[in-house]
This record gives structure tokens, sequence and C-alpha cells, in this order.
């Protein structure tokens, strides 16, 4: 369940960051096959969306981190080699990870910020 916050950060998003979100996103990526790296501040967007920007979420829904990773993706994606979860790991590494499994899964990885923010259609 969502929070107030991430409700109100997804509509502010939706007003005023989508058409500069999807014009910085490389078209591969929208396209769901990113072949060149996302911007950070592409994927700052999208932690704003999942943890309200918190690099560190824990909040016991079993997915962690500023992007909200499932520890099965995170290890799949070779992210044991930062942390043994994502919230112990830096926003860089996080963010190295997020491009594999973007890589790997496109953006249905987060799929109702993915949209939120135009990157999912």
């Amino acid at each position: 369940m969502l929070s107030h916050r991430v409700i109100g950060a997804r509509a502010a998003l939706l007003t005023c960051g989508v058409m500069i979100v999807t014009a910085a996103v490389p078209a591969p990526a929208r396209a769901g096959t990113a072949a060149r790296r996302v911007p950070d501040a592409v994927w700052d967007q999208v932690a704003d969306c999942e943890s309200d920007g918190d690099w560190a979420a824990d909040t016991g829904n079993g997915f962690y981190g500023g992007l909200q990773i499932g520890p099965s993706t995170w290890a799949s994606a070779g992210g044991l080699r930062y942390a043994r979860r994502p919230d112990r790991a830096s926003r860089r590494q996080q963010i190295d990870v997020a491009q594999e499994i973007l890589r790997r899964q496109g953006w249905r990885a987060w799929p109702g910020c993915a949209r939120a923010l135009g990157l999912l259609s």
C-alpha cells in the first residue's frame, strides 16, 4: 500500500516532471530494452516515487533501498558484490544494480512508478 507522501510525490512528478523524464531517458530505455545507461536523475525520480527518495528504505514490505528491489532480484543482478540487501548499499551501487535489472527486465521491474513517470506505457 502506498503512503500519502508517495501518492503526493507521484502526482507532483506527473504534473511537472513527466516530459522532462521521458526526454532525458534514451529511447531504448523507454521501450524497456535499455542499451545505454539511464541518467542518475531518472533513477532519483524513480526512487522518489518508490521510497520517497530514501536509499536506505527498509519498510518491512520485502523490498529494499531507494528503488525497492527484492532480495532475489538484487542477488541475481549482481548486488551481492556490494551488500546483502539494497538498503545496505550506497545510492551509486543501487543504481549500478538497477541498470542491470533494467537491461534484463525493462521498466516492468518498477511497473507503477515507471508508468507514473512515463517510462512504461
